[in-house]
């Protein structure tokens, strides 16, 4: 008979960035499906889930009642940066564990977290690698007002900068913000080789919405290049024709058109990593996640996550949206995350163990 084993889920359900968050939640909600009828597994999740509504405010709380009022100790949930950020220290406080499974902008290593998407060594680097000898050197970037955009804004400063280019704008957006006009007229003047958005949710839909209407213009027949870490099928729908061309690069994209995309894909594969790592050893959910992992790696298991920052080995894939389908352009090897980016400095001293300052 299978034990049960309590887990959270910390997902909204409606919001500004809606889809992405839908799509994750289908994703742990179908992970746990398939790990409670899978008759090779001795354990069965049972879920407690809060909705937070997209609101940032409401993340700590929620994440603080699920520990304190259930069994739980490992979390599935968080979209934003900013959203992880905020259940760090409820984490530490109740002695949970965040699954985080979407891209994310690097520069943490908390031992509360495990980082079940892409990173930037995993996602933006490549990108940039592949669009720089291909469309041309002149950049703009635009992004959301957090450290989401900022981080990848910075990232890709330097790469730019290394590789001879100029960056010709850089611009943020709040959060759900659709006021555009001034960025809109910047591209229309600058006329740049790409464009790297990092917006989130609706203000991402509506700029591809905007410079799609700007390719409609005489000048830029040929087309603006859209390139995004962050985009995926989920959002597809919501953003309509507009983000047709539109180049993504991340560790999973469709193989048959579905609509979930690495969202979905990596949230279920979070949860049957638990279930691996638990399997056959009772009351491991007690342990601290480093130690899970290593005492799991002692034993043989294979784990994706790396023992000494948390986050997962990821192939790179870079795809561009055609007919509503994402299609490959180039696909490189699975990749140790490199978080802090220490290629460009010190490399990571085997036996250091980073943790997030908030």
């Amino acid at each position: 008979m299978k034990r049960i084993v309590d887990i959270g889920v910390l997902l909204s359900r409606g919001g500004m960035y809606a889809a992405l968050s839908r799509a994750s939640r289908d994703g742990v909600l179908r992970g746990v499906a398939e790990v409670n009828a899978d008759q090779g597994l001795d354990l069965s999740f049972r879920v407690t889930e809060r909705d937070p509504y997209g609101r940032l405010d409401r993340y700590a709380p929620l994440c603080r009642e699920i520990l304190r009022g259930s069994g739980v100790r490992h979390i599935f949930g968080c979209i934003t940066s900013a959203s992880r950020k905020e259940v760090i220290p409820e984490l530490e406080r109740f002695d949970g564990v965040l699954w985080y499974p979407v891209p994310y902008e690097g520069f943490e290593a908390s031992e509360r977290v495990a980082y079940m998407h892409a990173c930037p060594n995993q996602h933006l680097l490549p990108l940039l690698d592949w669009a720089l000898p291909t469309l041309g050197t002149r950049a703009y970037l635009v992004g959301s007002n957090y450290i989401w955009g900022w981080e990848m804004a910075q990232i890709a400063r330097e790469k730019i900068a290394a590789a001879g280019g100029q960056v010709l704008g850089d611009r943020y957006l709040p959060i759900g913000d659709t006021e555009l006009d001034h960025i809109i007229s910047d591209i229309r003047a600058l006329k740049p080789s790409f464009i790297l958005n990092s917006l989130v949710g609706d203000s991402s839909y509506a700029f591809l919405g905007r410079l799609a209407q700007l390719k409609q213009e005489a000048e830029f027949a040929d087309g603006l290049t859209v390139l995004s870490c962050n985009f995926t099928e989920c959002e597809i729908e919501a953003a309509g024709e507009a983000a047709e061309g539109l180049v993504s690069a991340g560790p999973w994209f469709e193989p048959d058109g579905g609509k979930g995309g690495s969202f979905y894909e990596m949230a279920r594969q979070s949860v049957h990593e638990l279930a691996r790592l638990l399997h056959g050893r009772p009351e491991a959910e007690e342990l601290p996640l480093a130690e899970l992992l290593h005492t799991a790696l002692r034993a043989g298991r294979s784990t994706r996550l790396d023992p000494v920052h948390l986050h997962a080995r990821q192939p790179a894939i870079i795809a561009r949206l055609e007919n509503g389908r994402f299609q490959e352009i180039r696909q490189l090897p699975v990749t140790r995350a490199d978080p802090y980016l220490t290629q460009r400095s010190q490399p990571l001293h085997p036996g250091a163990h980073l943790k997030v300052v908030s």
